[in-house]
């Protein structure tokens, strides 16, 4: 069975608008382009897949696309819900917005909780990519799943006992197809993902 693109944790949504955020317009920008790249899209069997995010100022507080909008070419404010809590023992966050927040929240939180100067988390999709990545930058564990407190510690330790602060991208044993980029901005985010596209 595939369970990709299901809402793993427990979430607890407050339904109201959100007001414009700093580096919404780039964020999105950024996220029309990786889904014109085919890095964020949906699956013929309606599953969709990627996300980005951005922190809210020097907090571990932040705005992420909403699940099940991979279809969609180009997001608006209600597309993104902004996590104000999260828990990643209890598989729990708490959020805002119109739409309930990336099935992959808890693992952009674990890179906001593990790096203090990151500013944006990218996750994408691409096969040959992911092929040629694995094992040859910092990668999480085969057997760990997205969305689970143990991707979210998986994170922790190859921040822990890897190179991942420098390299600024992860591979995903466990979640084909499945990257991590981040940066302390949006463009240095994109740019960790698309040096391996020149």
């Amino acid at each position: 069975m595939n369970n990709e693109g299901y809402v793993k944790y427990r979430c607890e949504r407050i339904d109201r608008p959100l007001a414009p955020f700093d580096y919404f317009a780039e964020l999105n920008q950024c996220r029309t382009h990786l889904h014109e790249l085919g890095l964020v899209g949906v699956y013929p069997d309606g599953i969709g897949y990627g996300n980005v995010s951005v922190r809210e100022g020097a907090t571990q507080r932040f705005y992420i696309s909403g699940s099940a909008t991979g279809e969609i070419h180009t997001l608006d404010l209600h597309h993104y819900a902004h996590v104000t809590e999260f828990d990643m023992t209890r598989n729990w966050v708490k959020c805002e917005g119109s739409i309930q927040a990336s099935s992959e929240s808890m693992t952009h939180a674990a890179v906001y909780v593990a790096l203090a100067e990151a500013c944006t988390v990218l996750h994408v999709h691409h096969l040959g990519l992911w092929n040629q990545l694995l094992g040859n930058v910092p990668t999480t564990a085969a057997e760990v799943e997205y969305g689970t407190p143990e991707m979210a510690a998986e994170i922790g330790r190859l921040f822990r006992e890897t190179d991942v602060a420098e390299r600024r991208i992860i591979a995903m044993a466990g979640h084909r197809e499945g990257l991590i980029t981040f940066g302390v901005s949006v463009r240095e985010a994109m740019d960790a993902l698309l040096t391996w596209f020149d």
